[in-house]
């Protein structure tokens, strides 16, 4: 069991993010042990042609087969939405000592550190840079066209449906509702600790002592976790909502009626729509243009079976009861 414990005003700076640095090196998880994630075997099949042009010893060695990963490569956001080339080019800076202890703690013992690991700490920059370049090159030719938009979608929607949770519940069923793992109690946010893989080096108790707490949902853990080292500004990650998504196919229209009254494009709009999605989304999931489903979705809107959110620049769509009922 690890227990958070938050002070008066700690709850004030606790905030939610999401990292598209974070998500491309817990996605190396697969790499290891594909079967714990079912929902991004499509993904898998896709890239895996493209992995042998990459620097797969490295990027193999970047997660522990037991699937910790070290916790320089995954830096605390500091905003709610950091750009991937902004996070490596901080990745870039870690200092060398940080580079080399991290990747220690991560595989426990000098005799469990891959070749290229145990190669590399004897210059970390040097290890740094090639680390960086792999990740660089994997983000680019396996995440960043088809796959970060639908994975991006998944991590806004469940931003607002946290800040709904929030705003409606508190902050307490909010926090304990991220993970079956997480309950809170009189300013104690508990993580059971039970069903880790291994035993985990974490202290027992980590005060939240003013540093502020960030919340980050993850497409790659199956359930909460901290970072391994807990002297660092303390960090969540939690399974986002929605991401079963990932694997779906766009549904067919299976009741006739709804396709004759709708029309078979905006019928299957209306059913993709059970969990909010953007524009963008659900362009790369019918295989259209986001203008072809911008005008679509403001017919649904402007008919009453649609909501809209916005987030930033993006906007979110959900159906409205109307369109629930539409759907039975």
């Amino acid at each position: 069991m690890i227990e958070f414990r938050f002070g008066i005003g700690d709850l004030a700076t606790t905030s939610f993010a999401y990292s598209p640095l974070q998500e491309a090196v817990f996605s190396l998880r697969c790499l290891h042990d594909p079967a714990r994630y079912p929902h991004h075997r499509p993904w898998l099949r896709r890239i895996r042609p493209r992995l042998a042009a990459l620097d797969h010893e490295m990027l193999t060695a970047l997660s522990a087969p037991w699937l910790w990963v070290p916790d320089f490569l995954t830096p605390r956001p500091s905003r709610a939405r950091p750009s991937v080339t902004d996070e490596l080019a901080l990745l870039r800076r870690t200092p060398p000592d940080v580079v080399a202890a991290d990747f220690r703690a991560t595989y426990r013992t000098a005799d469990a550190l891959p070749e290229v690991v145990a190669r590399g700490l004897t210059d970390p920059r040097a290890l740094l840079e090639r680390v960086v370049d792999a990740l660089e090159g994997y983000w680019h030719t396996c995440l960043a066209d088809a796959w970060w938009p639908r994975a991006q979608a998944v991590l806004e929607a469940d931003l607002a449906h946290r800040g709904r949770v929030l705003a409606e519940q508190g902050p307490g069923a909010m926090l304990s509702g991220l993970d079956d793992r997480l309950s809170w109690d009189d300013g104690r946010l508990r993580l059971s600790t039970r069903h880790f893989m291994i035993p985990a080096p974490w202290t027992d108790v980590v005060g939240i002592a003013g540093r502020g707490m960030v919340l980050l949902p993850t497409l790659f853990a199956r359930g909460a976790q901290p970072t391994i080292d807990p002297s660092r500004p303390p960090v969540l990650a939690y399974p986002a909502r929605g991401r079963a998504t990932l694997s779906e196919q766009p549904p067919p229209v299976t009741d006739d009626a709804l396709g004759r009254l709708l029309g078979r494009p905006r019928a299957r709009l209306l059913l993709l729509l059970a969990e909010p999605a953007s524009t963008t989304e659900l362009a790369h999931r019918l295989g259209v243009t986001p203008g072809a489903i911008s005008q679509h979705l403001t017919v649904l809107y402007d008919a009453g079976l649609l909501t809209r959110t916005r987030a930033g620049r993006r906007v979110h769509y959900a159906r409205t009861p109307l369109g629930d009922d539409l759907c039975r």
